[in-house]
């Protein structure tokens, strides 16, 4: 259980992460069960990119739509016969939020009848085993994942594979997803499948398709990593002309398109996210008529994808008028001009501006440009302990990023001008150390009482103030040594002590006689 939610979290980048945690702390608070569900699932076990996140909630999602725009969510879309809204969360992550549902075909081509069920149910309603998978966010059961038809085992074989026999003749947009699938992942269709498959486009189902399905293929095409390839597969099984009958590849503007994509690959480079839907759109449908493009646009369910794909042109020439004037005179004022643009017009417009000096300023924006901002911290500013752990060091990098770009700090000695009076003051210097045996004596107490001294161990050194001077013993003085005739005794090594005035001599007297004692004879 907890693996898959190790992986999870690992796969998912930390908007994504951020993402599933609102959506789980609102559908719990509405007292709603809620699923990862679908295509996330997919992804997050294949390893294949995360695109966007389809969450499964066993309640009426749309009345959750005031707590989503509360959170910082943006409502794109609804549909209110399946239940299921379309939002992009904080940090441009694409969701939908359906509800738990069983789906009954009484006739091919007619919309199904939905009634409220089980996750279990709302996975058997699905169109292949490798979306047929869901992950529990609920507390008890978080991680755990229910595949009651093994899309895993699928998935490790690289298969798709339909859930029953009449998959397509329910559901005839199932032959272009299975199409749309199959080129995008380079997965063949099952055994079974393809035959399932091939009876159905024999029989021409697909002309019983509904229009809220094909808004959703036509849709899905602009979150294509390759959407060329899949354009390309779709014209060859005959699918391109059900999503307009107007549409082929010769419509497409293909270099236009290779020039996004790669430069969509540069931006995520640089640690850029830009929404490239609406400008895939765009040249999907460079030449076709305003009516042609009108009627895909109208068929699409998320409106605020329509929105930004009909105003992105608007928008990109509004921006390069912006980097003609003054607003962008100087480096510096572009690098803050097209920061704050918006990325998916930046995309854009770096593919299709036509005014040499715009084009240029966009390109040194993601080249030139970089490579001066990769210098900082410059060397000055380390000697200087202008270092990141500084609270104002974000400021101080701006603002010298700002005189690089424009040319105002050209050498070491503008540079050390301009930092030496934001530099932090120097630190105290340490105190000096002391040394030798006197500075210790020096700082040792004046005298230590007995008791202290007795707690020293043996061999401690004891300061020479802490011992008392002791008095001179009063000797007599050493009587001279008698010497042998004929023999010298050598001079003494040491110096002779001080002469000292004789003591006064002491007189001999005889010891007296014990006086006899008087016997006494026994008569």
């Amino acid at each position: 259980m907890a693996d898959y939610i190790y992986t999870m979290e690992l796969r998912l980048t930390p908007n994504q992460q951020k993402g599933v945690t609102m959506v789980q702390d609102i559908a719990r608070a509405a007292g709603m069960n809620v699923y990862l569900t679908g295509g996330a699932v997919r992804d997050i076990i294949s390893g294949l990119p995360i695109r966007d996140l389809d969450f499964t909630v066993q309640g009426n999602p749309l009345k959750l739509q005031k707590e989503f725009e509360r959170a910082g969510a943006v409502i794109g879309g609804t549909g209110d016969d399946s239940q299921t809204i379309y939002i992009t969360l904080p940090g441009g992550v694409r969701a939908e939020v359906s509800s738990a549902r069983t789906e009954r075909y009484e006739k091919t081509g007619k919309p199904p009848i939905v009634a409220p069920a089980t996750i279990i149910e709302d996975l058997r309603r699905r169109d292949f085993t490798v979306n047929a998978m869901a992950l529990s966010l609920n507390p008890g059961s978080r991680g755990l994942l229910m595949d009651p038809f093994n899309g895993a085992a699928d998935i490790e074989a690289k298969l798709l594979r339909i859930l029953h026999n009449y998959a397509f003749v329910e559901d005839p947009s199932r032959l272009i997803r299975a199409s749309r699938f199959s080129a995008r992942f380079h997965w063949p269709l099952e055994e079974r499948t393809q035959a399932r498959y091939d009876s159905a486009k024999e029989n021409n189902y697909i002309e019983y398709i509904r229009n809220q399905a094909i808004g959703y293929e036509l849709e899905q095409l602009a979150y294509e990593d390759d959407p060329l390839n899949v354009v390309r597969v779709l014209e060859k099984e005959g699918w391109l002309k059900v999503l307009n009958p107007h549409w082929t590849t010769a419509k497409v503007d293909t270099n236009g398109l290779s020039q996004l994509m790669k430069t969509r690959q540069q931006m995520v480079e640089l640690g850029y996210a830009p929404d490239p839907a609406p400008a895939v759109l765009e040249f999907l449908t460079a030449r076709l008529n305003d009516k042609e493009t009108a009627d895909i646009r109208k068929a699409i369910p998320r409106r605020d994808l329509a929105e930004a794909w009909r105003d992105i042109e608007l928008h990109a020439k509004e921006l390069a008028k912006r980097l003609s004037g003054k607003e962008a005179a100087t480096p510096s004022r572009t690098w803050k001009l097209l920061s704050s643009a918006r990325q998916e017009i930046v995309l854009y417009l770096a593919v299709t501006a036509r005014q040499e000096a715009v084009a240029q300023k966009i390109k040194n924006f993601f080249t030139k440009w970089r490579q001066v901002q990769q210098k900082i911290p410059l060397p000055e500013m380390t000697e200087l302990l202008i270092t990141p752990q500084l609270p104002e060091y974000p400021k101080i990098a701006e603002e010298v990023f700002m005189l690089l770009l424009d040319g105002k700090l050209r050498s070491r000695t503008e540079i050390l001008k301009f930092l030496k009076p934001l530099a932090p003051p120097p630190p105290p210097p340490p105190p000096p150390p002391r040394r030798g045996r006197g500075a210790k004596a020096a700082a040792a107490p004046a005298a230590l009482p007995p008791a202290a001294a007795k707690k020293k161990g043996k061999g401690a050194a004891v300061p020479v103030a802490s011992v008392p001077p002791i008095p001179a013993a009063k000797t007599p003085p050493a009587k001279p040594a008698a010497t042998k005739p004929g023999v010298t005794k050598s001079a003494p090594t040491k110096p002779a002590p001080p002469v000292k005035a004789p003591a006064k001599p002491i007189k001999k007297t005889a010891p007296k006689k014990p006086t006899p004692k008087k016997t006494t004879k026994k008569r």
